[in-house]
């Protein structure tokens, strides 16, 4: 019986965001945010905890926030692989000048441009990281064959990789954190559960 998929966004980083910047440092405090791992006092969910025990396989992004999130969630006892296939979609510094705002705000705004196409010169633009992940829901849905499949990676990246696995015969079965810290996903063949005659799993916290 093919098993589940399950996704989950890593937890939080230990890089402060209370500070104001122009666009062109965004992509160098962008460069640490990807080198952080988690702040010392994160620790994942028990919910998290028991998908990761009960999880045939585990993986990461190669990012240290995913790693050490993967090396949370199953508390040390296995070793998980790391890919970069699984890094979070690009960031890339907005185009706009003179304005000094939050890293947070400049996210948003980063994300919005490179979502309309703008992608500078060696960076992966929106229509790759789709590809990529056709690549990735195939891998995962290959390796959920073997059993229950847990990916350590990001929000954004998990939320393309949710558009995908529904639209390709995956069901979300349950949920919590929406897209938070240390929030996760569980997708399920459509049909698995009513063919074993059960019911949906109620989502979980939004």
């Amino acid at each position: 019986m093919t098993g589940r998929i399950i996704t989950a966004r890593h937890g939080r980083p230990n890089l402060a965001r209370d500070m104001r910047i122009a666009a062109a440092d965004y992509g160098a405090w962008w460069s640490q945010y990807d080198a952080s791992g988690l702040h010392p006092d994160e620790r994942p969910p028990q919910s998290l905890i028991d998908l990761a025990g009960g999880a045939t396989t585990v993986l990461s992004s190669t990012l240290p926030r995913a790693i050490e999130t993967a090396r949370h969630a199953t508390q040390g006892e296995r070793d998980v692989p790391a890919d970069p296939l699984f890094v979070e979609a690009p960031l890339p510094p907005p185009p706009v000048p003179f304005l000094k705002l939050s890293p947070t705000t400049w996210g948003v705004i980063s994300r919005t441009f490179w979502f309309l196409g703008y992608a500078p010169a060696g960076v992966e633009n929106h229509a790759g990281a789709w590809r990529r992940v056709d690549e990735i829901a195939a891998r995962l849905a290959g390796l959920a064959e073997k059993g229950d499949v847990l990916l350590c990676a990001h929000g954004y990246l998990n939320w393309m990789i949710d558009r995908k696995l529904r639209a390709s015969g995956w069901r979300r079965a349950g949920r919590e954190g929406g897209n938070h810290y240390w929030s996760w996903r569980i997708y399920e063949p459509k049909g698995a559960r009513e063919n074993a005659g059960m019911k949906e799993t109620p989502a979980a916290a939004e």
